[in-house]
C-alpha cells in the first residue's frame, strides 16, 4: 500500500511539476485547458435565425384553427388558418392585420434590447418569399371563370395601372409637397398604384367574397406586375440619365410586350418540360413533387435573369403544367404536391407580413405629413375613378354587366403591401434622395390599405348585401350538366357563325386531345375518352374530401368510392 501511494504521488508530481512547484510555466502548452464546452454562434448563425423566424412563423399559424379544404382547388391559406384564440378579433380584424402587430412588437422588443431590427430585403423577398405564394395561386388557379373574364381583368390590370400611376404622378407634381421633379413623381406613382397579390389574397380570401368579384380583383394583382415592373425601369432608366426622347417612349411601350410576353413564354416552356417529364416518372413516384417544384422556380429565375414578369412566368407554368402533371403522376404525389404547396405558402405570407412590421421599426423614416397624406388621397382617388371610368367601358361588351356594388368593392379592394416596399427599398439613395420619404410614405400606405380598407371591407360587404361565395362544391352531376352546356353552347355559336370564347375554348380542347395530351401524358390515360376521364377524375375528387373530413361515418364511403379510381390507376 505505502509503495502504491508513493508511485502515485511521483506521477502526480511529474505531471505537475512546476506548477506544484510555484516555478514559471514557460512552455504555453502546460496552460492549455481542454475546452468542455465552446460557442460558435457565427458558424450556425444565418441557417439559425432563418429556422428561428420560419419557427415564429409556425407558432402564429398553431394558435389558429384550420379547417379542411373543401374544395378543389383549394382556397388559399390565409382564409383556412385563422386565430380562433381571440374569435372576437379575429372576426373583426384580419390576419394579415394582426401578423403586422406582431412584427411591430418583435421589431420593437429587437430594438428594446439594442440591435438593429432586420429589415425586408428585397432578394430576400422576390427570390425566396414571393415565388411559392404566386405558384400556389398559379398553379390552382379557377380557370374557367379567369378566362372568362379575361378581357376585364386584363383592362383593369393593364390600362388601370397606367392610369394610377400617370394620375398618381402627375397630381403629385402639381401638389409639389416635396419639392419633388416630375419623373421622381412619376415612378412613385408606378411603385404606389400597383395591387399586390399577397395582400389581396390575405384579405379577400377571409371575407369569403363572390367568385367573380374575387377573381377579378386577384387576377388584376397578379397580371399588373408587368406593367408595375416595365413603368418602375423605365421611370427610374429616365430619371438616371436626366432627359426623355420619342423613341424612349416607343422603346418603353415594346419593353412592357417583351416583359410580359416573355414571362409568359419562358413559365410555357417551362410547364411543358414540367409536364414532359412527368411521363417518366411511374417507376419514381418519390420526386414526382420535387420536379413541379423545380421547373416552377427555375421558370420564375429564368424570367428574372433576362428582367421579365417572373409572376406571370409562374403563372404560365403552373396553368400550363397542372392538367398534364396530375394525368401523370400518383394520388399521393397529388397530396404531397398540393398540402406543401399550402404550407410553403402560408409561411412565406406570415413572414411577408411579420416583416412588413419589423422594417416599420426598423427604419429610416423621414416623414412628411403633407407628402403622406396627398398620397394616400391620390391613391384613393385614382382608384376610384380609374375602376368606375373603365367598368362603364366595360359594362358594354360584357354580359354580366358589374354594378354599383360591384364596382365599389373592385375599388376598395385594390391593397397594397410588400411588393411596393421592396421595389421602394431597391431604389439607389445616390439618384433618388427622397427614397427614405417614399419608403415612409408607401409604408403608411400598406398599412392604410391593409387596416383600414382590409378591416372594413367585411362590414361593408355585409352592409351591401354582396353575394358570397358558396362554401358547398357541385356535385358531379351538375359539374357534367356545366360541362354539358358548353358543348351545346360552342355548337349553338358555331350554327350562328358566332365565335364566341365558347366556340374558341371547344376548338383548343379539340387540339389538346388530338395532339398535346398524346405528347405530354404517357400510358393509356392520353386515348381515355373525355367522359370516362372526367368521370374519374370527378370521383376521385368527391373521395379525397370526404377523407379530409376526418369523419369515421364517411371514410368507408370515400375508401369504395376511391376504389374504382384506384384500380385505373394501377393498370397505368
Amino acid at each position: 500500500m505505502r509503495m502504491r501511494m508513493m508511485k502515485m504521488l511521483l506521477l502526480l508530481g511529474l505531471c505537475c511539476g512546476p506548477v506544484c512547484c510555484g516555478q514559471n510555466q514557460s512552455d504555453p502548452r502546460d496552460q492549455r485547458v481542454f475546452p468542455v464546452l465552446s460557442v460558435n454562434y457565427d458558424y450556425v448563425q444565418m441557417p439559425f435565425e432563418v429556422s428561428l423566424w420560419i419557427l415564429l412563423a409556425s407558432l402564429l399559424k398553431l394558435v389558429s384553427d384550420e379547417r379542411y379544404f373543401h374544395c378543389d382547388p383549394p382556397r388559399h391559406s390565409s382564409a383556412l388558418l385563422r386565430f380562433h384564440l381571440l374569435p372576437r378579433l379575429s372576426a373583426v380584424v384580419p390576419e394579415s392585420c394582426l401578423l403586422i402587430v406582431v412584427g411591430l412588437l418583435v421589431g420593437g422588443l429587437i430594438r428594446v434590447m439594442g440591435k438593429k431590427p432586420p429589415v425586408l430585403d428585397s432578394q430576400l423577398f422576390f427570390l425566396c418569399l414571393l415565388p411559392p405564394i404566386i405558384l400556389d395561386a398559379g398553379y390552382f388557379l379557377p380557370l374557367r371563370p379567369f378566362t372568362e373574364n379575361a378581357g376585364t381583368i386584363l383592362s383593369f390590370a393593364v390600362l388601370g395601372t397606367l392610369w394610377n400611376t400617370f394620375f398618381t404622378g402627375a397630381l403629385l407634381y402639381a401638389c409639389r409637397p416635396a419639392a419633388l421633379e416630375l419623373l421622381p413623381c412619376l415612378l412613385f406613382g408606378s411603385i404606389v398604384s400597383a395591387v399586390d397579390p399577397v395582400a389581396v389574397l390575405a384579405v379577400f380570401e377571409e371575407i369569403h367574397i363572390n367568385e367573380l368579384l374575387h377573381i377579378l380583383v386577384f387576377g388584376e394583382s397578379l397580371l399588373n406586375d408587368a406593367v408595375t415592373v416595365v413603368l418602375y425601369h423605365l421611370f427610374e432608366e429616365f430619371a438616371h440619365a436626366g432627359e426623355v426622347t420619342a423613341g424612349d417612349v416607343f422603346l418603353g411601350v415594346v419593353c412592357f410586350f417583351v416583359v410580359a410576353l416573355g414571362g409568359v413564354l419562358v413559365g410555357g416552356v417551362y410547364g411543358v418540360l414540367a409536364a414532359f417529364t412527368s411521363r417518366f416518372t411511374s417507376h419514381t413516384r418519390v420526386i414526382e413533387p420535387l420536379f413541379v417544384f423545380l421547373y416552377s422556380y427555375m421558370a420564375y429565375l429564368s424570367a428574372e435573369v433576362f428582367h421579365l414578369s417572373g409572376i406571370m412566368a409562374l403563372i404560365a407554368c403552373g396553368v400550363i403544367m397542372r392538367p398534364y402533371v396530375e394525368a401523370n403522376i400518383s394520388h399521393k404525389s397529388y397530396t404531397t404536391i398540393k398540402y406543401f404547396l399550402k404550407m410553403w405558402s402560408s409561411v412565406s405570407e406570415t413572414l411577408i407580413f411579420v416583416f412588413l412590421g419589423v422594417s416599420t421599426v426598423a427604419g429610416p423614416h423621414a416623414w412628411n405629413w403633407t407628402f403622406v397624406t396627398i398620397t394616400i388621397v391620390l391613391c384613393l382617388l385614382s382608384r376610384v375613378l380609374g375602376v368606375v371610368g373603365l367598368t362603364f367601358i366595360i359594362n358594354k361588351y360584357r354580359m354580366v354587366k358589374l354594378s354599383g356594388k360591384d364596382q365599389f368593392i373592385v375599388a376598395y379592394g385594390g391593397l397594397r403591401g410588400a411588393i411596393a416596399f421592396s421595389l421602394a427599398f431597391l431604389l439607389s439613395s445616390d439618384d433618388f434622395p427622397m427614397k427614405d420619404m417614399f419608403l415612409t410614405a408607401i409604408i403608411t400606405v400598406i398599412f392604410f390599405t391593409v387596416f383600414v380598407q382590409g378591416m372594413t371591407i367585411r362590414p361593408l360587404v355585409d352592409l351591401l348585401a354582396v353575394k358570397k361565395r358558396k362554401e358547398s362544391k357541385c356535385s358531379i352531376n351538375e359539374e357534367i350538366h356545366t360541362q354539358f352546356l358548353e358543348h351545346l353552347l360552342a355548337g349553338i355559336e358555331g350554327v350562328c357563325g358566332h365565335y364566341g370564347h365558347h366556340h374558341w375554348r371547344d376548338k383548343l380542347n379539340r387540339f389538346n386531345k388530338r395532339y398535346i395530351k398524346r405528347c405530354l401524358i404517357g400510358g393509356e390515360r392520353s386515348q381515355e375518352p373525355q367522359l370516362v376521364s372526367f368521370y374519374n377524375k370527378m370521383e376521385l375528387k368527391q373521395a379525397l374530401m370526404l377523407l379530409e373530413s376526418n369523419s369515421s361515418a364517411n371514410l368507408s364511403t370515400a375508401v369504395t368510392a376511391a376504389a374504382p379510381c384506384a384500380r385505373t390507376a394501377g393498370t397505368h
